[in-house]
């Protein structure tokens, strides 16, 4: 999987709250939660974003509850993947298992700045910077996982075997 975008950049301890606010949890339909992620967070975020585009979190992201709703808004949104420093461990599942393809790094949150455009090659497991030379490793997602977010998620996976 190839990812390309423009990175929004966001800190630590981004919670579930901040990537969907309670609000708006009355409704599933993922075009709707589309049009609030990450509002409290930036309330611009959904009108200056493309699809396609990359959301780059510090330490651990997706804190707070374990609504699904969360990793739906994000990829309902249009944002391509989610890079981190680290991720909440129950939003690392969830976000699998809605087909949101997620990435831990370390480096990269403190090494660019927001606006800069990346690729991220989870085959060959790097991150690359457009217009310069900079690299950074990603551990590649599993096959299994691979196929999870291939497929469209947990639940369109089962569906299909």
């Amino acid at each position: 999987m190839i990812f390309k975008g423009k990175v929004w950049k966001f800190g630590d301890n981004i919670d579930t709250d901040a990537i969907i606010p309670a609000r708006y949890l009355n409704t599933s339909d993922p075009a709707q939660l589309a049009q609030h992620c990450m509002e409290d967070a930036d309330p611009e975020f959904v009108k200056k974003m493309k699809a396609g585009d990359i959301i780059l979190g510090g330490e651990n992201f997706g804190c707070g509850s374990s609504r699904e709703h969360a990793p739906i808004a994000i990829k309902a949104s249009g944002i391509s993947c989610v890079v981190a420093k680290s991720f909440a461990r129950i939003f690392y599942r969830n976000a699998f298992n809605m087909g949101l393809p997620i990435f831990e790094s370390k480096e990269l949150a403190d090494a660019i700045a927001e606006g800069k455009e990346i690729t991220i090659d989870s085959s060959r497991g790097t991150i690359t910077v457009a217009g310069s030379d900079q690299q950074f490793a990603i551990s590649p997602i599993p096959p299994f996982m691979e196929q999870l977010i291939a497929d469209g998620g947990l639940m369109k996976h089962i569906a299909k075997k």
